[in-house]
């Protein structure tokens, strides 16, 4: 079903070059009652349609880095999750970058969520003409969530499931390694083991902000009610406003903001739950479990690999220890053999002695002697060594 302001039918681009130079200014709009439209605009086209700042705007361009956000605006929702770039109104939803492998589960989720509440009162007039009650059963679920809900819904279940498989990925490839790593500890391994904490760094670093980005929400009550889309647009159809359905494509951002702030007043006055904003807590709250559980999921993995590296350590002081004391036994010997030497040396060299003469086996006591005196002070080293708690028993 394709709307006025479409330039490209909604199916691919042939050339990938085509699609590459057009990714930055490609859009999808998609509405409650299943139709869509590929928009290929620029940011005032989209200012223009969905009424907000070029601050905001500037927050879903891909060329820039902003963390994961979400805001409340007077008429819209804007959403910045990782790959997911959309802006949510209380009627459609502007999705940037549809052809991105990473966003097309999203369009393809949103196709099959968006359109239930018309098909659902479709359903519901089938089942009262062939008086099935079937069908009727799962309705007034399908009503009473309102249509910018089930779009954040979409956008938060793909992001949350998005980071927690690619945790998975980093498990299954980091707890084999690590343990490689405790059976053999080689440059490879250590190499391995680097690129995967850095890795896992990142990725924490992700799923941390959306988990705070949730939690901050989830705090503050006016940043939900701000999130409430739908009674804004039923508070703007008062007499104060004097329309339900706000004209998007000719009035200027500035008329807009100012009847929604005329309007929210006086919606709070017809409908009497402004601050009511425990389904939109109930459905963050949801998603807040779901990126915490992958957050613990990640420290999980942190704890496991600071134990791998802290048995590495102990293992590396181990070995250093071995060396120290091979190297306290070789001194030790050295040292000996030289007195050894030494003595063997001074009573080996040509020299006339008067007792040398009268006594020739005496030079075989004396090489005797010194040699057990050398093993002997070895022994003594050694025995000291032990006694001080330098060597191991």
């Amino acid at each position: 079903m394709a709307r006025e302001g479409a330039v490209i039918p909604a199916a691919p681009p042939v050339d990938g070059l085509k699609k590459k130079v057009s990714a930055s200014r490609s859009w999808i709009l998609m509405d409650g009652t299943g139709g869509e439209t590929i928009l290929d605009v620029d940011k005032y086209a989209i200012m223009h349609r969905v009424q907000i700042h070029a601050r905001d705007l500037r927050i879903l361009d891909p060329l820039l880095s902003y963390p994961s956000t979400i805001l409340g605006r007077e008429g819209a929702i804007v959403l910045n999750l990782e790959h997911i770039k959309a802006i949510i109104t209380a009627e459609e939803v502007l999705l940037r970058d549809p052809l991105d492998e990473n966003v097309i589960p999203i369009v393809e989720e949103l196709r099959r969520r968006l359109p239930g509440t018309h098909l659902t009162h479709q359903g519901q007039e089938e089942g009262r003409e062939n008086l099935s009650g079937q069908h009727d059963v799962e309705a007034p679920e399908e009503d009473e969530s309102p249509f910018e809900f089930r779009a954040l819904e979409v956008a938060l279940e793909g992001i949350c499931s998005y980071l927690d498989a690619r945790t998975t990925e980093l498990e299954t490839a980091a707890y084999p390694a690590l343990d490689e790593l405790t059976s053999r500890v080689s440059s490879r391994n250590l190499d391995r083991v680097r690129k995967l904490k850095s890795a896992m760094t990142r990725l924490t670093a992700r799923v941390q902000k959306i988990r705070d980005e949730l939690e901050q929400l989830l705090d503050d009550d006016d940043d939900m009610a701000d999130l409430y889309l739908s009674r804004k647009l039923a508070g703007a159809s008062s007499p104060v406003s004097g329309s339900g359905v706000p004209n998007w494509l000719s009035s200027p951002p500035t008329i807009g903001s100012k009847i929604s702030r005329a309007s929210r007043a006086s919606a709070a006055t017809i409908h009497g739950n402004e601050n009511d904003v425990e389904e939109l807590e109930m459905l963050l709250e949801a998603y807040f479990m779901q990126i915490d559980g992958t957050l613990n999921k990640l420290s999980t993995l942190r704890e496991y690999i600071d134990d791998t590296e802290d048995y590495i350590n102990i293992q590396l002081d181990n070995h250093r220890n071995q060396l120290i004391q091979l190297e306290l036994f070789l001194s030790s010997g050295t040292v000996c053999l030289s007195l050894y030497s030494l003595v063997a040396g001074i009573f080996g060299m040509n020299i006339p002695y008067t007792w040398n003469e009268n006594h020739g086996y005496i030079y075989k006591w004396v090489v005797i002697i010194s040699g057990l005196a050398s093993f002997f002070l070895f022994i003594s080293i050694v025995a000291y060594a032990r006694h001080k708690g330098l060597v191991g028993s």
